[in-house]
């Protein structure tokens, strides 16, 4: 008998296990007229020349389960029947700073969403280690999308912006599901970041890292990309773009790494633009930029 309670309670235990990654649990829609982003986007209740292509856009809020704890995050489909390839973007901040929120959505990735793509985000768990256990609630996303009706599960790209840069090469480490990605302005070398910007260190990084103090040069070297580009699935491939005025993110360190994928024969591109950390004057370049990436190395791939 106690062996029957033991494999029913395993089975159990394993089936939750199991739905725990990625489970869809709500999918609720974004009226955007209701949203202070309306306010930016419109003019005289109707959308401006600019934000035309929204109409094409569905916009969602998600909940869904990682581990043991429920994530939220954003969804954007286009609204035209079909399945389209999936790009998992990866916010910058941390914490409660910066959260991936509908503008960020629309400023990053709804001229990517237009050209048939899903876009899927998740706004990490509250605990957040930069770069830590808070991983899993971005990998478990490819297994979220499964549960999307006009999402390609087998078609997963990924796009991190600054501190999601970390996210991105941690996945590419991590998971052999992503087949192409990019990279802007994205930290490599959390060394260097504290030497530039010594209050991320005393204001995040060691209130984020769990024993930060007594395991410091361990834990940045984990999080820390340049320590490891040979780890990066091989299969994939990776365009990482830089603002050569960017007051965050040390370039330096990003040329660096460059030129080990280089001497590695890795599969990437390097580009540069005279801008800042939000590329606030090149955001049509940016655009046209990411569109032509994922349109050739994800949705025209071979």
């Amino acid at each position: 008998m106690n062996r029957v309670l033991i494999s029913i309670f395993f089975f159990f235990f394993l089936s939750f296990g199991f739905a725990q990654k990625g489970k869809l649990l709500s999918k609720k829609v974004i009226d955007m007229t209701d949203t202070p982003v309306w306010n930016r986007v419109s003019e005289n209740n109707i959308l401006k020349p600019d934000y035309i292509h929204l109409e094409k856009l569905d916009f969602f809020s998600i909940t869904y389960q990682s581990d043991s704890l429920l994530i939220k995050g954003i969804l954007v489909e286009p609204k035209k029947e079909g399945v389209y390839p999936v790009v998992i973007f990866n916010r910058g901040g941390n914490r409660d700073f910066a959260p991936l929120n509908l503008s960020t959505i629309i400023n990053y990735t709804s001229k990517l969403a237009e050209q048939g793509y899903v876009i899927i985000g998740s706004n990490y768990r509250e605990k957040d280690e930069f770069g830590g256990k808070e991983l899993n609630d971005v990998l478990n996303l490819t297994e979220t999308v499964k549960e999307i009706e006009k999402a390609d599960a087998n078609c997963i790209g990924m796009f991190g912006w600054s501190r999601g840069g970390i996210m991105t090469y941690l996945s590419l480490k991590e998971s052999y599901k992503i087949k192409t990605a990019i990279v802007g302005n994205g930290v490599t070398d959390l060394f260097q970041l504290i030497k530039d910007r010594p209050k991320m260190e005393t204001a995040v990084l060691a209130e984020c890292i769990p024993n930060y103090y007594q395991n410091k040069e361990v834990e940045l070297q984990k999080r820390s990309a340049i320590f490891w580009p040979q780890k990066l699935n091989k299969h994939s491939s990776l365009l990482i773009i830089s603002g050569k005025n960017d007051k965050r993110a040390n370039q330096d360190s990003t040329t660096k790494f460059a030129d080990k994928l280089s001497d590695l024969n890795y599969d990437f591109e390097y580009q540069e633009f005279i801008t800042d950390h939000f590329f606030s004057n090149k955001r049509k370049e940016l655009d046209y930029l990411v569109i032509s990436w994922f349109n050739k190395r994800l949705k025209n791939a071979d």
